[in-house]
């Protein structure tokens, strides 16, 4: 009896930490009247406990690994009869950097068609083979988008396979009939983001990823000169030729949005004049609307 106890407590702890995300969920419904807000609390709960407690890789993530997600949903229209909602989000993940407490951002983005399903108790399920629900499809893209990045910031193009996974996604929802899917809607929607992410013209930039977290910020806490000198070197190539090469697409200047607190902290009163020019000049470039951050930069 001892021994099925202390397997079954030994099995938890494995599944326990295989999960690959720590996500929170935050619903504003202050622009819907007259539902019961009971729905919106369990449309937190269901989702909350479908993103965190699936396992989406083979992968083994200890708690102090896990990817933190923020969904930031607002609802801006609740149809009880047809059990629509019609929301936009904000979802920002982050990782942990080596050896430090210190959580660093890896995706910030708002999705202006986070549109669903949902009725009060619904199960959520989900098959890659079969994409029959916008929901889960919503989750299930965010979850291997932002997995695929985390890997490529821990090994050069290593987040391939579940990016091509959500490829795939975004592919198979198209015919979902909810908008966010397709190339015609806009140049800033899911379809656009892998897209581009994945184009060979933006390999740089996926390179940017590896260097810029692994061999800049995570080496940082035991060198901050050598970190610092690696987040130059691939701002100044890799960024800025992802930029010249595929000038339509708005990675760079999304990454440059979310990254501008972290780069004014990196720079602002610290390493060579040089360096700290040739950085201005391609942030300045790809996002000027930043330029009270740039200007730090270079200080």
């Amino acid at each position: 009896m001892k021994y099925i106890i202390s397997l079954v407590l030994s099995l938890c702890f494995y599944v326990c930490n295989a999960q690959e995300f720590e996500a929170k969920v935050n619903i504003n419904h202050a622009q819907v009247q007259g539902t019961d807000v009971s729905i919106f609390d369990n449309l937190k709960q269901t989702v909350e406990q479908f993103f965190n407690d699936r396992q989406w890789t083979g992968l083994q993530f200890q708690k102090n690994e896990r990817i933190q997600v923020v969904f930031n949903i607002t609802v801006t229209k609740h149809d009880l009869s047809e059990n629509t909602f019609t929301c936009t989000a904000l979802v920002q993940a982050s990782r942990p950097v080596y050896n430090s407490s210190y959580s660093t951002i890896i995706y910030n983005n708002k999705d202006g068609n986070f549109d669903f399903q949902f009725a009060q108790f619904d199960q959520l399920n989900f098959s890659d083979e079969m994409v029959d629900n916008q929901l889960t499809a919503l989750l299930a893209y965010y979850a291997y988008l932002i997995l695929g990045l985390d890997l490529d910031t821990f090994a050069p193009l290593g987040g391939t396979e579940i990016l091509e996974r959500c490829v795939n996604l975004v592919n198979n929802a198209q015919n979902l009939g909810f908008t966010g899917w397709t190339s015609f809607d806009d140049m800033r929607n899911r379809f656009a983001i892998i897209n581009d992410y994945m184009s060979e013209a933006m390999k740089p930039f996926r390179q940017l990823q590896y260097d810029y977290y692994r061999n800049g910020l995570d080496q940082m806490a035991a060198d901050v000169d050598k970190g610092r000198s690696a987040i130059t070197e691939t701002i100044t190539t890799n960024l800025k030729k992802a930029h010249e090469d595929k000038p339509l697409s708005l990675l760079p200047q999304i990454w440059t949005d979310y990254k501008k607190d972290e780069l004014q902290n990196i720079y602002k009163g610290k390493g060579t004049q040089k360096e700290k020019e040739s950085v201005y000049e391609v942030l300045s470039d790809i996002n000027p609307s930043q330029s009270t951050y740039w200007d730090n930069v270079r200080k």
